[in-house]
């Protein structure tokens, strides 16, 4: 029978970036295109350059967008891209750096814009930079601060030498919630140990253009300590004075020194090596398929998984640092992922829609299942081992030489356990088979929950279950480590032995002979089955797009009767089901009747795709399947809809 179901997506070299369009409305901006657009209640700005620079470099502007842009257009026309995201109001308070955190994880990851950016902080825009800077000092190639106000005393306070502003002070103190007498003890101004100090443990480079004669910011409260507390502290910091100027005019009329200094540490850290991730699991690495690619130009890399899969996510980000690092490669990607389904289901139709495309075999295959193993089928620790093992030994089965990669994603109740320090049953069990196989793994949920627990992401940049840009960008990231560690200069080419054969499996009854039966018309006669498309427009609850042109076999009927002969040790279907579902009964070569639930806590609404189990450690060989449906005693339905019968 033709698989329906052989749900992919073929793209070869032409395949789109995984960079997304820029958003916003478009006009002109020194020649470069400008998009403005909002992000809540923030105006931000975004400037393209004709032509990005290697690594994708960005300057990020705080305060005055577009007053005195010469390093910006010159870094522009180098290649650079210029940001902008309004928050003077906020006087670089906390409101401000949550502004700031969202906007960074938006671009970053939306555009892969470089993972640490330059920061240029005019006047009052001083207060921001620092103050992010000191939250996020991983993100931050340098910072540029121009007239920066460094303490909030000096400007809006006027408590010192300068003029202050009454009105912006009020304003200043509201964003930090502060009154007259808390003030003595705020420390959480630029000149403040506990600002500069991460900044400088971090290395970050500094550079101050100031007017001498500032009577607005000035210099002997702000740039001057702020200098002599960071060099303390070992940071590094440049100072170009201007004799005579005040506040006014800000930058340099030449702005090399300017664009010489962002550029140089800018280079610095696209060229640093990133701390490799304890949560990147080389294990046996992926010699083979790197070796394939490059000897032969050709490679055939698949993804299977549920929607995180399915979605523009982490897998077209990968494609493309896969077509960067061999350019001359032509690849074919497979694209598998089919929301809300598990491993289970994942085991069954590997053949069909993975390891029958062509062109065969597949030698790079990433699979993820953690998250709907956990809140989709609830799988304990025994089906999660057989589908993600079934997955493993099929594909190993098909091609010894290829390289698998298993990747963790995360859902709240992951999140929750990991941070308490317990191990998700899925994951661990996923653990147990990449452990077993000493397969390549990321894991991307303990990353994550790592950095939440440290204060460098949120749930909401990571953006939840399905990932945001950003919280793709970070998995992308982690397999890039895992690139580079297995195809680094001295391992590209390696001279790769024969694989071991498979060890014994972890559970006998792993499903990794799963597939689709094939029924013939025939034995469809007479029963009260029929295959057929629903006509869905007529039944209660969503069907989702890609199945609703799919033929399936249905009986909504009780007591209507199918008899199947199979071969295997195991008997399951994969089907629909919605709020009409029924209840499947089940007899095994003419043995009592059992009965399977095909009602799932997501049906009430949607038909839902899942993966029932018949009968499991059968001896291997020849059997009868007997099935009808019968009516659900809780919810009402007698509706069985098979999209494929499965067999092991």
């Amino acid at each position: 029978m033709k698989h329906f179901l052989s749900l992919f997506v073929l793209l070869s070299l032409g395949i789109a970036s995984a960079i997304a369009d820029y958003e916003g409305k478009q006009s002109d901006w020194h020649g470069f295109d400008r998009y403005d657009f909002a992000m809540g209640d923030r105006s931000c700005i975004l400037v393209t350059p004709k032509q990005a620079a290697a690594g994708r470099p960005w300057i990020w502007r705080a305060r005055f967008f577009g007053h005195e842009p010469q390093a910006d257009v010159a870094l522009l026309e180098m290649g650079y891209h210029v940001a902008y995201c309004e928050v003077g109001g906020l006087f670089g308070g906390p409101e401000a750096v949550a502004h700031w955190d969202d906007f960074y994880a938006h671009v970053v990851g939306r555009y892969d814009l470089a993972r640490k950016a330059a920061l240029e902080g005019m006047s009052r825009g001083g207060l921001i930079i620092y103050n992010w800077a000191a939250r996020n000092p991983e993100k931050v190639a340098c910072l540029y601060g121009d007239a920066p106000v460094c303490d909030i005393s000096s400007w809006p306070g006027g408590k010192g030498l300068g003029k202050g502003s009454p009105s912006d002070w009020e304003k200043a103190m509201q964003a930090y919630g502060l009154t007259e007498d808390t003030l003595a003890d705020f420390k959480g101004n630029p000149i403040d140990q506990e600002q500069l100090q991460p900044l400088a443990k971090a290395g970050v480079p500094v550079l101050h253009v100031v007017g001498e004669a500032d009577t607005v910011v000035p210099v002997a409260e702000n740039t001057n300590i702020l200098e002599e507390r960071y060099r303390e502290l070992g940071g590094s910091i440049e100072v170009i004075r201007k004799p005579g100027v005040d506040h006014h005019p800000h930058a340099l009329k030449d702005p090399a020194p300017i664009v010489n200094f962002i550029t140089r540490h800018v280079d610095a850290a696209l060229n640093a090596t990133e701390p490799f991730s304890e949560n990147v699991l080389v294990r046996t690495g992926l010699t083979r398929s790197g070796a394939k690619f490059q000897a032969t130009k050709t490679g055939h890399v698949a993804f299977i998984g549920g929607s995180i899969t399915e979605m523009d996510g982490y897998r077209p980000m990968v494609c493309d640092l896969l077509q960067k690092r061999f350019p001359e490669t032509q690849f074919t990607f497979t694209a598998a992922g089919i929301s809300s389904t598990c491993s289970t289901t994942g085991a069954f139709r590997l053949d069909a829609d993975v390891l029958s495309k062509e062109p065969a075999p597949v030698d790079l295959l990433f699979v993820e299942f953690a998250v709907n193993d956990d809140q989709d089928a609830v799988h304990a620790r025994r089906d999660c081992i057989r589908g993600m093992e079934g997955i493993i030994r099929h594909a190993r089965t098909q091609n010894p030489e290829v390289d698998v990669v298993v990747t963790y994603f995360v859902n709240p109740p992951i999140l929750e356990a990991l941070q308490a320090g317990k191990d998700p049953v899925s994951i661990a069990a996923h653990a147990a088979v990449t452990e077993h196989y000493q397969l390549p793994t990321i894991r991307l949920a303990h990353e994550v929950a790592q950095r939440i627990s440290d204060h460098r992401l949120t749930w909401k940049q990571f953006g939840g279950t399905h990932p945001a840009p950003y919280g793709n960008r970070i998995c992308a990231d982690l397999i890039d480590q895992l690139f580079t560690a297995s195809w680094s200069p001295n391992t590209r080419t390696p001279a790769v032995k024969k694989r071991s054969p498979l060890p014994k499996p972890l559970d006998s009854e792993s499903y990794d002979r799963g597939r689709f039966l094939e029924v013939p018309d025939q034995a469809l006669a007479g029963t009260g089955w029929k295959r057929t498309i629903p006509q869905w427009s007529a039944i209660k609850g969503e069907c989702r797009t890609r199945f609703r042109e799919v033929p399936m076999f249905v009986s909504t009927s009780p007591g209507e009767t199918l008899t199947l002969e199979f071969e295997g040790a195991s008997i399951g279907a994969y089907v629909l089901a919605g709020p009409d579902a029924g209840v499947a009964e089940i007899s095994i070569d003419g043995g009592d009747w059992s009965k399977v639930e095909l009602y799932h806590h997501f049906s009430k609404g949607l038909h839902y795709p899942r993966t029932v189990m018949f009968a499991a450690g059968l001896e291997r060989g020849k059997h009868s399947l007997q099935i009808k449906a019968a009516i659900n005693p809780e919810h009402g339905g007698s509706a069985v809809r098979v999209l494929h019968f499965v067999a092991n």
